[in-house]
């Protein structure tokens, strides 16, 4: 689903390349397709929090570890032929108008990945109304980011992305911006 998105990925298909009989693959997941896209959907939100946190913990300035995390992922799109990118949303975009777990299993992880940014700028000395805003500039720059570096097969506007984000992050700091 992450590089198909739900209609582009049939539930043989999944079985086939999960070495895995359709009896198996419906009693693990006895609501079919849909219960699978709400896990894959799950089990992308978890990688990328993972992602998140990594970043933060390696870089304690959130402005210096949103450039990390945007070179990690295009280096993760690169390394994947330009294949493997958000999975939420090539599993959402086309089946949450359709399906509303779907579109609530992509909109808790959003706000997952909101929170997260949120909590780190705000430890950061940015101002609550500021980061809260800040944050969903962050998160939705870096998924538009993602999909256009995935369809251009260049990783160009992530690391511009991380570039233009760090400086907007540093000016919310009244931290020196650096040129870039």
């Amino acid at each position: 689903m992450q590089r198909q998105g739900y209609d582009g990925t049939g539930i043989k298909q999944i079985s086939a390349e999960a070495s895995a009989t359709l009896g198996s693959v419906y009693h693990f997941f006895p609501g079919g397709k849909l219960e699978l896209a709400v896990e894959a959907i799950r089990r992308g939100d978890m990688e990328f929090i993972d992602a998140l946190r990594a970043v933060f913990d390696e870089e304690k300035d959130p402005a210096d570890a949103i450039v990390l995390l945007t070179r990690r992922l295009a280096d993760g799109l690169r390394g994947s032929d330009w294949m493997d990118g958000c999975p939420i949303t090539t599993t959402a975009l086309g089946a949450s108008g359709r399906f509303p777990d779907i579109q609530a299993a992509a909109s808790e992880a959003f706000t997952r990945w909101h929170l997260l940014v949120f909590d780190r700028l705000c430890e950061a000395g940015i101002d609550e109304d500021d980061a809260r805003a800040l944050a969903h500039t962050v998160i939705g720059t870096l998924e538009g980011a993602e999909l256009t570096a995935q369809v251009t097969r260049s990783s160009a506007p992530l690391e511009a992305a991380g570039r233009h984000l760090a400086r907007l992050i540093a000016s919310f700091r009244g931290a020196p911006v650096e040129r870039v």
